[in-house]
């Protein structure tokens, strides 16, 4: 018999509607982190990012119960979908308010890639304040740009995983992105701010 750390995501969503609840232990275990980086980087905010985390989850053992779970060989996409859904249910509960708000102290640093390395201290210092500030930027870009962002280059998803992930078509996904990196341009002009890194 098939031990459950051996087990895919999928065969664990599957053991999990079967009955056995360590299957989903190890599942929220194995996608927690992930599915929160992305959560807190679109909405900003950590105590709306756990409430819309918990929510992800009650709909993902909803749906698992309800057998609405297909094993289609992409877990981890699924459950970015129904967070996603929750996000925008949040975001169209809320439109009246019409304030996304960015925190100084919402750093990005918890969901970065790999650190820069083994440049000289100046190289070092003008890389990471580039980076600072494209970061910057990418919280002032509507939340729906931000996604696409994040998912493009923090979790390297295709524009067709994305597309899959959020329900729009990939040119939709596409056509966010380049409003992204327009916006961004934008706002390093008129910042008078230079992205290139030192390599």
């Amino acid at each position: 018999m098939i031990r459950l750390n051996e087990m895919t995501d999928e065969e664990l969503a599957l053991s999990y509607v079967r009955g056995n609840n360590q299957a989903f232990d190890l599942l929220l275990s194995r996608n927690q982190s992930k599915l929160f980086s992305y959560i807190l980087f679109v909405v900003h905010e950590q105590d709306l990012a756990n409430d819309i985390f918990q929510e992800t989850f009650v709909k993902v053992i909803t749906k698992l119960q309800e057998g609405r779970y297909i094993d289609s060989g992409k877990f981890s996409a699924w459950i970015m979908r129904i967070a996603h859904n929750v996000i925008m249910d949040w975001y169209r509960d809320n439109r009246a308010k019409n304030i996304v708000e960015t925190s100084d102290d919402n750093d990005l640093s918890n969901v970065t890639g790999n650190d820069i390395t083994d440049f000289n201290i100046e190289d070092r210092y003008v890389n990471e304040q580039v980076l600072r500030d494209v970061k910057k930027m990418m919280n002032l870009l509507p939340p729906t740009q931000r996604e696409i962002v994040f998912m493009r280059f923090y979790q390297e998803m295709s524009f067709k995983e994305i597309a899959e992930t959020t329900g729009v078509s990939i040119n939709t996904a596409l056509g966010r992105m380049r409003y992204a990196i327009l916006n961004m341009r934008r706002m390093a002009r008129k910042n008078k701010l230079s992205l290139e890194t030192v390599y």
